[in-house]
Formats: C-alpha cells, structure tokens, sequence
C-alpha cells in the first residue's frame, strides 16, 4: 500500500489516513463474441481506437479508461454517471472480478461487492440463503445465528408475511435486494461496494440502509456507493467520483461534484 498520508485535527493533532484501494492508471477492457457490423460502426470504429487488435468475430469494449484514485478508511464515497459509464464495472475490478487490462488496483483487506444483480439461490428460501450468504462472507454458523433475526427484521421482508421461509423465486425484485442489503450488511467490512442497493424499497429501507452505512464507516470500514438517486448519495457520502464513457472526469466533495454532473445532465 501507499505510505500513509496525514490530515490535522481542529486539535492540532495529525490523525493518519489509511488507505484502503487505490486504483493507479486502471484500465479494464471487455472481449464479447460478434464481430462489427459494418466499416462505419461503432465497434468499428472502437477496435481501431483500441491498441490490441481483437481476434476474427470478437468485439472489444473499452469500458474504463485510465482511473486513478485513492480511498481511505472511514470513507464513503459516491460513484455517479449516466448508464454505461463504467461504475459497475470499476467496482466489480476493485472487488478483483475483473482483470485490469493495464494499471493496476491495490487494496488493503478484502473487498466486497454488494449489488442488485448479486447471485442467491432462487430456488432455496430466504432462510437458506442468509445461511449462505454469511458463509460466503466468512461468518461462522454461530456468527449466523446470533444475527439472523437482526438480518430478517432489517430487511423487512416478513413485515407482511412470513415470506423468509418462501423460495426467494417468489420474492420481488425489491424483497431480494433488500435482503441482499440486509445480509451483507450484517458484517463489518474492510471495504463494502454497493451497486444500486439503495434505490430499491422504500424511504424507510433507504433510511436504514443510510444509517448502517454511517455505522460501517465508523467501524473504519471504506464504503462505494453507486447510485443514480443524487439525493441517496448526497445524505450518505462525502465525496464523489464522476465517471463518464469510462474516464474520471471529477473527484471531490459530494455537493460540489452532484452539482456540476447535474448542471451538465440537465438534472
């Protein structure tokens, strides 16, 4: 990791600031079978942008572009851009899903990626699942259980029904994610990365869900929060990375960052 930087306290006193990820000049390339479609097309037009050439009938997209940047501990940090900008995709190269095609990530501790699409068992219960998902999590069975109850009422899914011993298949797509929230969330974490999970439920969830965040932090956890409610991020973060068509374009405090995306997005 990076030598660590210090900050000084109204005090007087210097408190050292940890870095926890650091991302140095990243770049992430995807490869999908199809070739172009023709001389003028887009994907053309990328493959001669792009340095290596992509075999006969395999496509590259160049889905994150030179992002550097560095997070601390006790961090919360807004990831915002419109659709395809590459925040997902940067979070899932954090979490070490993604191979870097030049650059690289360095992270203190082990990340984990929590979002909307995150893999649970459709055809196991609720129940099951908050098993698995702490296992996957490294939690002990006895972690689980003294939890459980915690994780269920958190989520809110049984406030009409018992619908945590139901076959998450019958759930909705808003019951899953904040079950998902709710399970990964019941553990401190070195660095916790959050993609679309707030935007789902109501305002009470995202109260809750808000708050758990503030707790993560303290914890000395780092969080990433992606999420297209400005408001969300606004009452939850500090700071803000801006990606647009996979390059950095600002990073700094929240409201002065929301406020020039949404001058130029016409929010």
């Amino acid at each position: 990791m990076a030598e660590q930087q210090s900050e000084t306290h109204a005090g007087g006193a210097p408190a050292a600031r940890v870095p926890t990820v650091i991302a140095d000049d990243l770049h992430i390339v995807y490869r999908v079978n199809g070739g172009p479609r023709g001389k003028g097309s887009a994907t053309a037009a990328l493959n001669r942008l792009i340095r290596r050439k992509a075999p006969a009938g395999m496509r590259e997209v160049h889905a994150v572009k030179g992002v550097s940047f560095t997070a601390y501990r006790g961090e919360a940090i807004g990831l915002i851009g419109s659709n395809g900008s590459g925040k997902s995709t940067l979070l899932k190269a954090v979490a070490g899903l993604l191979p870097a095609e030049r650059g690289k990530v360095y992270t203190d501790g082990q990340p984990s990626l929590l979002g909307v699409n995150a893999a649970l068992m459709n055809d196991l219960t609720g129940e099951r699942n908050v098993i698995l998902g702490g296992l996957a999590m490294g939690m002990s069975r006895e972690q689980i259980r003294e939890c459980y109850q915690d994780i269920v009422d958190f989520s809110g899914i049984n406030e009409k029904g018992d619908f945590i011993t139901l076959p998450m298949r019958t759930y909705s797509s808003g019951m899953a994610a904040r079950l998902r929230f709710s399970i990964a969330a019941a553990k401190d974490h070195d660095v916790l990365m959050i993609d679309e999970a707030l935007a789902t439920g109501d305002r009470k969830f995202q109260k809750r869900s808000e708050a758990r965040i503030r707790e993560l932090r303290k914890e000395a956890g780092t969080v990433f929060l992606v999420s297209h409610n400005n408001k969300s991020i606004r009452d939850t973060c500090e700071r803000v990375l801006w990606l647009e068509s996979g390059k950095l374009r600002m990073d700094g405090p929240t409201d002065e960052v929301i406020k020039a995306y949404e001058k130029e997005s016409g929010k």
